[in-house]
């Protein structure tokens, strides 16, 4: 009798829709299955991507995509877990990424090859162009127009990057103020401490969009360069990436991403209720259709 119940109970363990009993865990979800706890990094003012919304809870596109994930670590454990959220900007999130204070990030963070030295990405997320924001009456419409005058991007960004890299190639003499984040970015420029905020052109649009006057703002200026965001892991755990990457894989296939996207970028979202206007481009259907880990450059 006993050894037909053990027989049952063992049969029982490897129906469940779990991790088998033959396979052994690694990594980040090895951590989360032991802990029962996931901790993602988010945005505290990156529209629409990660960032508060009036009742201080985190929203947007990127972090919709952090909790989808979270549903596939969930089905693959065969349990729930926890969530903690812990706020980063981008001088600080590769520092936590790296030293274990969170296992996932997705917000408004460029792939680039070199960051990919440090920590690992997902499939793209997004793909956005280089721009800048400048009042609508500051005459400012290409970046040679920046030459000698005050401009304002965000610390730690790629945004910056190219700013210093122009100022070292072209001698634009640009006066360059970094603000911690893209929203004390953006208020610089409302309190006229520079003549244009240059960053990724979805995130301009979503400062635009919350500003009590968006009809004040203009986004303008050539693309400096096109970028994939994507999601922040940790360097060397193919378990985790692998699973991230088909999450994201099959929320592109079903459409469902489409669907999010639209959630985000077409239509009114918090806290003021507007739209960034800001349709589903070339670029974006084209990685829908064929996801990709790679980055720009």
């Amino acid at each position: 009798m006993k050894k037909s119940i053990l027989g049952l109970t063992l049969c029982g363990l490897l129906a469940l829709p779990s991790i088998s009993l033959s396979e052994e865990l690694t990594g980040t979800l090895k951590k989360i299955d032991e802990t029962g706890t996931i901790t993602l990094g988010h945005r505290e003012s990156s529209i629409p991507y990660s960032y508060y919304d009036n009742q201080q809870n985190v929203v947007g596109y990127s972090h919709e995509i952090s909790m989808k994930i979270v549903e596939g670590i969930e089905k693959k454990l065969g349990k729930k877990i926890d969530v903690k959220l812990v706020p980063i900007t981008s001088q600080n999130r590769i520092p936590l990424m790296k030293n274990g204070t969170i296992d996932l990030e997705c917000g408004s963070t460029t792939h680039n090859t070199a960051r990919a030295q440090e920590v690992d990405f997902t499939n793209t997320i997004f793909i956005i162009n280089i721009r800048m924001i400048t009042d609508v009456n500051s005459g400012i419409e290409s970046f040679e127009e920046l030459k000698d005058k005050v401009v304002i991007t965000t610390a730690g960004t790629t945004s910056e990057r190219v700013l210093r890299n122009m100022n070292a190639e072209k001698g634009m003499n640009m006066r360059i103020q970094a603000a911690k984040d893209h929203g004390d970015a953006f208020m610089m420029l409302a309190d006229n401490r520079g003549v244009a905020f240059v960053m990724d052109d979805s995130l301009l649009y979503g400062e635009r969009a919350k500003s009590p006057q968006p009809d004040r703002w203009v986004v303008t200026g050539e693309s400096q360069g096109q970028e994939a965001y994507a999601c922040m892991l940790r360097k060397g755990d193919s378990e985790f990436k692998a699973l991230a990457d088909q999450v994201i894989a099959d929320l592109s296939g079903s459409g469902e991403m489409e669907l999010i996207y639209n959630k985000w970028f077409t239509e009114p979202i918090p806290p003021r209720n507007a739209n960034l206007e800001f349709p589903l481009s070339e670029s974006m259907r084209e990685l829908f259709n064929n996801p990709t880990d790679k980055p720009y450059q």
